[in-house]
């Protein structure tokens, strides 16, 4: 216990010397809003289970257009402080490709809590991409 407490005292030392006065730490995990799904167990996990709604977005390395329409889901995801974004490559992920149907790439699925609330196939224009966000995200708060 000492060795503790000798070990906290020359932290706070240090912290002083260096001229840092901000005491506080924060051991939160940061939550990535965009990530890759690299098999089905981490799409559960991460995509299936989670509390926040998900963009799931199908893609291929090959895939010009989808080169274009990762970019801008990632974009939108990072304006937005409550939806998140899976990114799953076909050609790594044949189980997931069978178990939701993707015929062809890029290809978009939106999931909240669980379901499917809505998806598309294809380059689309921002109108539609924006009309997705919309359905994931929740209803603003009545101020009453």
């Amino acid at each position: 216990m000492a060795a503790k407490a000798r070990l906290a005292l020359s932290m706070l030392t240090c912290i002083r010397q260096n001229g840092i006065t901000n005491r506080s730490l924060s051991f939160t995990q940061k939550v990535l809003k965009a990530f890759t799904v690299n098999d089905n167990d981490e799409f559960m996990e991460k995509v299936m289970n989670s509390n926040v709604p998900v963009i799931v977005n199908f893609h291929a390395e090959w895939c010009e257009p989808c080169h274009i329409l990762t970019p801008r889901l990632k974009e939108l995801v990072g304006d937005s402080d409550n939806i998140h974004l899976a990114i799953v490559d076909v050609e790594q992920n044949a189980e997931l490709v069978h178990t939701f149907e993707v015929k062809a790439v890029p290809a978009v699925i939106a999931i909240r809590n669980g379901l499917v609330i809505d998806k598309f196939i294809g380059l689309v224009d921002g109108d539609m991409i924006d009309n997705l966000v919309q359905k994931l995200s929740p209803p603003p708060k009545d101020n009453k």
